[in-house]
């Protein structure tokens, strides 16, 4: 049976030979890259996110995945980032099909049914976003908006500041 407590010194070598290795060449790409690599503003964002962190633990832990191998993955996995986010820049419907839209889910203080099932989020959702800004109304809230990474936005009331302040979200009362 295989030592699980300690595989030997030149296991512990590799990782770490390899790890400095790997860490640097990923901060290299990430500083080329630009600072949208590692942003979450989306949930493309946050997959690439995981990616090279995945990526990142294989390089490191299995034997087979040699640091030229796993230093490719990082620049397609950055490059392919790099790639949809210039083309989402670009073309509209490229970027809608990545990213989404934003969805107001309560409006004015009234919740808006398909919206949050078209989201699949709850009212206790909505509440506890709201309550989470330290609004106790609902009635207090101009706004909640599920936006593109997942998280929700609460608009209070005292901060919309006329009729356009939401513009460009979808789901908003006259719509549903």
């Amino acid at each position: 049976m295989e030592n699980v407590l300690f595989a030997g010194w030149e296991s512990l070598g590799r990782t770490l030979v390899i790890g400095v290795l790997a860490y640097c060449a990923l901060v290299i790409f990430l500083r080329a890259s630009g600072k949208r690599t590692l942003s979450k503003l989306n949930a493309f964002d946050w997959v690439v996110t995981v990616a090279l962190g995945s990526t990142l633990a294989s390089v490191l832990l299995t034997k087979n995945v040699a640091f030229t191998d796993g230093a490719l993955a990082f620049a397609l996995l950055i490059g392919l980032q790099l790639a949809v986010t210039w083309i989402s820049v670009r073309a509209r419907w490229f970027r809608r099909f990545i990213t989404g839209e934003p969805a107001m889910l309560l409006h004015r203080g009234t919740f808006l049914p398909d919206a949050m099932r078209r989201a699949r989020i709850t009212k206790d959702e909505v509440r506890a976003a709201v309550r989470s800004t330290g609004v106790l109304a609902l009635s207090d809230v101009e706004a909640v908006v599920l936006e593109t990474d997942g998280s929700l936005s609460v608009v209070n009331r005292s901060a919309a500041t006329g009729p356009n302040s939401l513009e460009g979200v979808q789901g908003d009362a006259e719509h549903n």
